[in-house]
Order: structure tokens, then C-alpha cells, then sequence
């Protein structure tokens, strides 16, 4: 047995065991997208299970290997992830089942079952932020040797909360669904992931996401991803520490984990602005593109500042952990 192999088995079961799960329902979603010519609100049916699938399948083995690197409060961490593995399977289920019916699981109020169903995600996604919060604070106390990369899962824990927070903008009545309801009508949907337009317009392939107007998902995925691209970043540097003499220094590679990490931020506040403008993501303005330049251009300048300047702090030496 291997290093890797003994280490991923003693990483959190059940989360694992969900990972597992959900890659067999993305392989089935997939024969439904093949197979089933249904459309919900102007996307194939079985788009929504294919994409929450392959996201629960990532956001749980990040987390289960993330817990494994706890030495203290390791009880609490198992438990909040059991429970954050009860409300994954909890609002996929409804997810699928939604589509089984013929129905949309979001936003959806048409009726009291569907209403109840989506009352019942929007407490499974409270809960999994604050699961996913306490699960956050608790890394902030793992004793992880290189110091880049305990800033890096930090950094990314926070900004995956971030992210995953901006998910609830998409819960609120939009415009027309508020002036609806202060007349007096009633609405089949509360809330949208749309701007600018209606759900159900054209759609870029695979992520689903418009291509005529704003749309809130797309800073809630960028952001919710930050859980594993700042981590992976952090890997990268000290897998190229042996070409780059540079990336040796701890505190070389802690500055570029910091820049990227605010470099991050500022691509999850970009995303969120260009959504909320009710501009597709795929058809930025000048004004979007001016921004994304210099946000660009700052990263850069950063990194090329930091990689060119003296050693930092520690040298080749580890850095204390605080």
C-alpha cells in the first residue's frame, strides 16, 4: 500500500463515500443529457444534476482530506461533516427529484410541494455555509508544515465562504417578481440567477450559465472554487521549488499564495459587478475589460516584484507556524 493510498484512507469515510456517489450520478446525468430531451427553464434537465454532482463530489473530497489535517477538534470536525454530508444528500435529492417530475428544484413556488422543497434547500444551503464556516475556523488551527500552503487553505477557505454566500443573492424577489406581489398576484418563482433578463434564455454549454445577460451563479462558482485552486496553487510552488531555486524561500512562496489569494478576491468581486450589471459574462464592456486589465496587470507586477526581489523572511528555513 502507498503513502497516498494510506493517508486517502484515513481521510473523512462518509464524505468519500459521497464523493463516490456523486461521481456514479454525474455519469448518470450524463446518459440523461444524452438520453432525455426535456428541457426546465430553457436548459436540458438534466444539466442541474450533472453540475451539482461533479461540484459536491469536488467540495467533498477537498474537505475530506482538509479534516485529515486537523490534530485537535477532530470529534467536532467529524460531526459537522456528517452533517454537511446529510444536507448535500438531502438538497441533491430534491434536485433529482424535481427533474424526475418534470419540475424546477430552484426558486420554485408554483405549488405547496414545490414550495416546501425549496424551502427545504434554502435551510440545507444555510446550513452548509455554516457547516463549511465552522469547518473553515478549524483549519485556521491546523499545524500544517509549509507555511504558503497553510495560508493558502486559510485563504481559500475564506473566500470559498465568500462565495458561497453570493449564492444567496439569487434567493431574493427580483424586480418584477416583487412588483407582482405588491399588487397583489402571486409569482411560481422567488428569486432568479439571472440579471437583466429572464431565466431560461440562451445558455453557454455545460456550466449553463447566460449568454445574454448578468448571471449570479457565476461569482458563486468562482468563489466557492477558491477552496481548491488557492490550495493547488500552493502545490504547484513547492513542486517547482526544485527547478526555481527562487520558490525555495518560504516567504517567496507565502507573498505569491497572498497576492493570488487577493488577486482571487478581486476576480470574485469583478464577476459579481459584471453579473449584477446584467452583462454576460462572455460579453464584457469596455469598462469590465478595463478592470479585468488592471486587475491582471497589478497581479503580474506583484508577482514579478516578489520574484525578483531580496529573500523573504525564513529563507530556506521554516517559518514559525503562527
Amino acid at each position: 500500500m502507498t503513502e497516498l493510498t494510506r493517508q486517502v484512507r484515513g481521510w473523512h469515510r462518509p464524505m468519500m463515500l459521497l464523493a463516490g456517489a456523486m461521481v456514479v450520478m454525474a455519469v448518470v446525468s450524463a446518459v440523461g443529457l444524452a438520453v432525455d430531451d426535456r428541457v426546465l427553464i430553457g436548459a436540458p434537465a438534466w444539466l442541474k444534476p450533472f453540475k451539482f454532482a461533479v461540484s459536491i463530489a469536488i467540495y467533498c473530497v477537498t474537505w475530506a482530506w482538509m479534516t485529515s489535517l486537523l490534530t485537535t477538534r477532530r470529534r467536532l470536525a467529524d460531526r459537522v461533516s456528517h452533517g454537511l454530508v446529510a444536507v448535500l444528500v438531502i438538497e441533491y435529492a430534491v434536485i433529482v427529484g424535481q427533474v424526475v417530475r418534470g419540475r424546477a428544484s430552484h426558486y420554485n413556488v408554483a405549488t405547496p410541494l414545490d414550495a416546501a422543497l425549496w424551502t427545504t434547500m434554502s435551510v440545507s444551503i444555510a446550513a452548509l455555509w455554516l457547516g463549511t464556516l465552522v469547518l473553515t475556523g478549524l483549519l485556521f488551527r491546523a499545524p500544517i508544515a509549509d507555511l504558503a500552503s497553510r495560508w493558502a487553505i486559510r485563504l481559500g477557505g475564506v473566500l470559498s465562504l465568500v462565495g458561497l454566500a453570493l449564492g444567496f443573492l439569487m434567493t431574493s424577489p427580483t424586480a418584477g417578481q416583487l412588483r407582482t406581489m405588491r399588487a397583489g398576484g402571486t409569482t411560481d418563482m422567488i428569486g432568479a440567477h439571472s440579471v437583466g433578463v429572464a431565466d431560461g434564455g440562451p445558455i453557454m454549454p455545460v456550466t449553463g450559465w447566460s449568454t445574454v445577460g448578468g448571471d449570479l451563479r457565476i461569482p458563486h462558482f468562482v468563489g466557492m472554487h477558491a477552496l481548491q485552486a488557492l490550495p493547488l496553487l500552493a502545490m504547484l510552488l513547492v513542486a517547482l521549488a526544485g527547478r526555481f531555486p527562487r520558490l525555495r524561500d518560504h516567504g517567496v512562496r507565502v507573498r505569491l499564495v497572498a497576492i493570488a489569494a487577493a488577486g482571487y478576491a478581486g476576480l470574485i468581486g469583478l464577476v459579481t459587478w459584471q453579473a449584477l450589471r446584467g452583462q454576460a459574462l462572455i460579453h464584457p464592456d469596455a469598462v469590465t475589460m478595463g478592470a479585468a486589465a488592471a486587475l491582471l496587470g497589478g497581479v503580474a507586477v506583484a508577482a514579478a516584484v516578489v520574484l525578483r526581489g531580496p529573500a523573504g523572511v525564513g529563507g530556506g528555513v521554516a517559518v514559525s507556524a503562527r
